[in-house]
């Protein structure tokens, strides 16, 4: 979905340096002693970069973002700390002022975003404002919990560098105004049910009767066989029932949904309540880990984070069994062949519930996810490799491995940096855009779908994806596909033009993931963007990218703008990412291009 701006600022010239960057400083708002302020300036940090990616604003000569709002009565201002040529731009204390010379007041979070959202529509509709304003407030007073939590609280003993990674997500997406925003959970269940606060929780179990059960595996054991050995216990299962593990959360609400309530009082659903050991959250909450199971879970959440309800599919079950079985029709191991430190993390089973007053979604599905990581694999989500921690300082998980490399090398922090960098294209971008050209589908693969494998020094040396939502098979090379596997794509609805699948890639691997490495880099002060823009242009041009086959290299390298995904807009248009043909399910924009920049 495209959109027009309203009142979109008029780019100014390029800031000087001064404004492009600034060294950190021991009194970054980010690291204010009071967990609420900091997550205040957090959550306006967020707003503001997505108001400047989504308008072209640009600083002034003076180092200052400055927007009129109220039609001009009143303007926000914020200095500049850090202008990132990707994006991932520090802001100071945000202030807005009345009339010409008028005293500037403080503004929090949800005043800057309620003013800003009106100058992004000719007529803005009040109620949607006012909803992007509360999940803003949500979104901060979550963040300032989290933030208390993680300043007074160790991170538990023995956790698996999985799991912290998964974890370490404090603030969020960079470039979304409502990054922690989990609108329906209250604070008991908030600790309980959030990664970022340790949570655990017990599985709720339902027992379907078999007339209405939908399953498939492509593992060589039922879905049934595989849920029933979870919950570990058949004596709690009722004659002719198969086991279905649901989100506590999700089971409550279920109850509540009439048609859910009449399977229930008609016997073909049983509520057996919570069983089994403790399970943790993943960075997309709704996934769930247990130590010592080879299996994750999806389970079906109807919450709204970030985007959507995260509730699943019907087409997202029957995809990620397709994927597994087209992968294991040989294009897998083709694959190794080429790149055998990468592969995608498996969703090759799925147990939900069939009758003909569901809905689809109707909350009532989970997805079996292959585990394959032992306690000590260094197998890290990037989003949580990269995350800033604002707690006794600000770093990140990559900024220490970045530092105790120099230190035993005697290198400076931006050379290692560099390398790490292109260590980091070869071991996990190649592989992907391998897999776009060579096998034609587009991995969406943003940098919290995608894993580094590193090795005992912090250095990447393979990654895997993970998402049975995020795949676009080509229309082009939809002969190819199907002759390995007849029938993929009728069930999982998986096939789009290749206008579509190229501006879908050029944004999940080419701006949000590879650009936001750039510029997570950057704004940690490891490295400088420019340097790190030019070691992309030669990997881009070079030949090994050249022999994958994928049209995104050119692409990066030539296009003046490229298609990005305005969080900001498709949160006030109050789109689902999850709702609709994949072509309007979000609001995309023009960006400058930085890679074709040069």
């Amino acid at each position: 979905m495209s959109t027009a701006l309203a009142g979109a600022p008029t780019p100014a010239a390029p800031p000087g340096p001064a404004a492009r960057r600034t060294p950190p400083t021991p009194d970054d708002p980010l690291l204010h002693p009071d967990p609420a302020t900091a997550a205040e300036h957090a959550g306006t940090e967020a707003v503001l970069r997505c108001w400047a990616r989504e308008t072209g604003a640009r600083p002034d000569p003076a180092g200052r973002l400055t927007v009129p709002v109220l039609g001009g009565a009143a303007h926000l201002t914020a200095p500049v700390r850090h202008w990132s040529p990707t994006g991932r731009h520090r802001f100071g204390p945000v202030t807005v002022t009345t009339g010409p010379g008028g005293p500037a007041a403080p503004v929090d979070a949800v005043t800057a975003t309620a003013l800003l959202a009106r100058t992004l529509t000719d007529r803005p509709e009040p109620g949607r404002i006012a909803d992007l304003a509360a999940r803003v407030a949500d979104s901060v007073a979550r963040t300032a919990e989290i933030l208390a939590h993680h300043r007074t609280t160790p991170d538990p003993a023995g956790t698996s560098p999985f799991l912290r990674a998964e974890q370490a997500l404090l603030l969020g997406h960079p470039l979304h105004p409502t990054p922690k925003s989990r609108d329906g959970l209250g604070p008991a269940q908030s600790r309980a049910y959030s990664p970022e606060l340790h949570g655990s929780f017990a599985l709720h179990w339902y027992a379907v009767d078999r007339t209405l059960l939908a399953s498939d595996s492509a593992t060589g054991t039922a879905a049934e066989t595989l849920t029933a050995e979870l919950l570990g216990d058949p004596r709690l299962l009722p004659p002719g029932t198969a086991a279905l593990p649901l989100h506590p959360w999700q089971a409550r609400e279920l109850a509540l949904r009439p048609a859910v309530a009449a399977l229930l009082d008609q016997g073909l659903l049983h509520d057996l309540g919570r069983h089994g050991d403790p399970w943790h959250p993943t960075s997309s909450v709704r996934t769930v880990t247990r130590p010592g199971t080879p299996w994750m879970l999806k389970l079906s959440l109807g919450l709204r984070i970030t985007n959507s309800r995260r509730e699943n599919l019907r087409k997202e079950l029957h995809r990620g069994t397709e994927v597994h079985r087209l992968l294991e029709t040989g294009l897998g191991a083709e694959w190794q062949a080429a790149h055998p430190g990468f592969d995608i993390v498996r969703d090759p089973a799925w147990i939900a519930v069939d009758h003909p007053g569901l809905p689809d979604p109707d909350g009532l599905s989970t997805v079996l996810r292959h585990q394959p990581f032992g306690p000590h694999d260094r197998a890290v989500c990037l989003a949580g490799l990269l995350a800033e921690r604002p707690t006794d300082r600000l770093d990140s998980h990559l900024g220490r491995i970045v530092a105790a490399l120099a230190a035993r090398s005697g290198r400076t922090p931006a050379t290692v940096t560099a390398e790490w960098f292109l260590r980091y294209l070869d071991a996990v971008v190649l592989p992907i855009l391998w897999f776009d050209g060579r096998a034609g589908i587009a991995l969406e693969a943003h940098q919290q779908n995608t894993l580094v494998l590193l090795d005992r020094d912090g250095w990447p040396t393979g990654g895997r994806y993970r998402d049975n939502q995020g795949y676009y098979y080509r229309a082009s090379h939809a002969e190819r596909l199907t002759a390995r596997l007849p029938g993929l794509g009728s069930t999982s609805d998986t096939f789009v033009p290749d206008h579509v699948a190229d501006e879908r890639f050029a944004y999940y691997l080419g701006i949000n993931h590879v650009l936001g490495l750039i510029g997570a880099l950057g704004a940690q002060q490891l490295a400088d963007e420019e340097v790190l823009l030019a070691a992309l242009r030669r990997f881009l041009a070079g030949p090994r990218a050249a022999a994958t086959g994928s049209t995104l290299p050119a692409h990066l390298l030539t296009a003046p703008t490229l298609r990005c995904k305005a969080n900001l807009l498709t949160r006030l248009h109050g789109l689902d990412e999850l709702v609709g043909p994949v072509e309007t399910q979000s609001v995309y924009t023009d960006l400058a291009n930085p890679v074709a920049g040069a």
